[in-house]
């Protein structure tokens, strides 16, 4: 059966992503900066490679008889994800996925020294490379698909979604926020919190980082934790890589950090088994996939309930027993505090979607090509002023430099982030309605429950359903950002 031979194809493709996932992870946390000139070589043949599997001209014929022959309906929806991969995989030409991976390669590992002098200059050389590659895909997926330049970059990350909706959503999102943050600073200017006073070994931090993951539910038989400089989670289901950053003078960051990608972890340890190595068997997006991480951080780790739990570890494994900073009162204090700050991934809750909204316009703008990159600080400031009240002028570093993801070509990535808090809140409304006494239960340190929900009904999905079908199954209907501000003006302006 031709069915047969894709999956038996696709399989061997996820072989050679799994070790493209695999050398990335070692490009960014253990690999000598002398390196990177041959790794870059070696990853841009490999991604030509698996280029070449997925375009291969069988694959054409194959797909149309398959879609004659008598299949499941979930082998069916496997067959549609194929087609789906291999389509958007024969729009782009082999040199341009070459020059892609080997400028990408390139931007990402010179980032890392030029973020830590604050060298625009150097950086934007590289990235006006990466950009214009970019605006050439995008051209392409746009010719084929009827969309704009954005929408097509954005539907290789959040299949389904285009910036009209995310328009409307952002939009409204802009209308209540910044009264929200305004009321929130009030609030907590009459609150007393004790701020932890460093220095935090590193080594206890990491330790204090696995006990969090253990409680979890990491599988540590199948993944690991390491150090780079911007947190990621990568590798394959069965070897999941994630990374933190540590700092010794605030041991939160990391923590959350560690939670944060856990999350992820947990999504992709617990993707079906029976689909492995097929698109079918993947994260249905990456809107979808950050709601695990937020979920995590943000929805679990962060309610009054789990600072229960994560006050006493703390004062352990830093040996700080008798600190008072350490306390659940003031741990939960710390974890919901409203800060106007520079970091993206060191920002609170509230403020955090500002963010976000920041990075989706500018790079919207970017590659529909009403901006170069020769205007992204000035703009940058200029939103960032507006939507936080900070000015980044000349601090390129903790500005337009900080993220990794337009260095490594990500375009139509950053409102999956937001929208990955919005279906996190969604889906904790729906575990608390489904998992009796929830929040008495984590408490309590009992997360069972509360991960065998998730497991059935988001991480065994994988991408057999589309996201509104996924939704609508999970908790009763679409998206719905009502949930995402209801839980905000619960946890930040009349308290949980």
């Amino acid at each position: 059966m031709s069915y047969q031979q894709l999956q038996q194809h696709f399989v061997k493709i996820s072989h050679f992503e799994h070790l493209a996932s695999i050398s990335h992870w070692d490009q960014a946390a253990m690999m000598p900066a002398g390196g990177n000139d041959a790794r870059g070589a070696a990853m841009a043949e490999l991604s030509v490679l698996i280029h070449q599997l997925t375009t291969a001209p069988q694959l054409g014929d194959w797909i149309a008889t398959a879609e004659n022959e008598s299949l499941s309906p979930a082998e069916k929806t496997s067959l549609a994800a194929i087609k789906r991969r291999w389509q958007q995989a024969t729009l782009l030409p082999e040199k341009l996925v070459m020059a892609q991976s080997l400028a990408n390669s390139e931007c990402e590992h010179a980032w890392r020294e030029q973020r830590t002098n604050n060298d625009w200059t150097g950086f934007k050389t590289n990235l006006a490379k990466v950009v214009e590659l970019a605006r050439e895909e995008a051209a392409i997926r746009a010719a084929a698909a009827g969309l704009s330049s954005y929408d097509a970059m954005l539907d290789i990350y959040e299949p389904g979604m285009n910036s009209a909706t995310l328009d409307v959503l952002f939009g409204e999102v802009k209308t209540w926020l910044p009264d929200f943050i305004v009321r929130a600073e009030a609030l907590q200017a009459t609150q007393k919190v004790i701020v932890p006073q460093g220095p935090f070994p590193i080594a206890q931090q990491k330790e204090l980082g696995l006990a969090a993951m253990r409680l979890l539910g990491f599988d540590f038989n199948h993944g690991r934790l390491d150090v780079s400089a911007h947190p990621f989670c990568g590798g394959v289901p069965t070897d999941v890589r994630i990374t933190t950053r540590y700092d010794e003078s605030d041991f939160m960051k990391a923590l959350f950090g560690v939670i944060h990608e856990t999350g992820h972890a947990r999504y992709e340890q617990n993707l079906p088994a029976a689909w492995a190595g097929l698109p079918v068997g993947e994260a249905r997006s990456m809107g979808v996939h950050e709601s695990q991480s937020l979920f995590f951080e943000m929805q679990l780790a962060r309610s009054a309930e789990f600072a229960q739990l994560l006050a006493p570890m703390a004062a352990e494994f830093l040996a700080r027993t008798q600190d008072a900073a350490l306390s659940t009162h003031n741990i939960y204090a710390l974890n919901t505090r409203v800060k106007r700050d520079f970091i993206r991934v060191d920002a609170d809750e509230l403020t955090y979607p500002a963010h976000v909204i920041l990075r989706y316009e500018l790079e919207r703008a970017l590659i529909e090509r009403h901006i170069e990159v020769d205007d992204i600080p000035a703009l940058w400031d200029e939103k960032m002023q507006a939507y936080l009240g900070l000015s980044t002028q000349g601090n390129y570093r903790n500005g337009c430099m900080q993220d990794i993801h337009w260095a490594g070509g990500a375009f139509g990535y950053f409102s999956s982030y937001t929208l990955g808090a919005m279906y996190a809140a969604q889906e904790f409304a729906a575990a608390e309605r489904m998992v009796p006494q929830l929040r008495s239960k984590i408490a309590a340190g009992d997360l069972d429950e509360l991960f065998a929900w998730l497991s059935v009904n988001i991480w065994s999905q994988a991408s057999l359903r589309s996201t509104d079908e996924l939704m609508i199954a999970a908790t009763g209907e679409p998206l719905n950002a009502s949930y995402f501000k209801a839980h905000l003006e619960r946890r930040y302006l009349t308290g949980e």
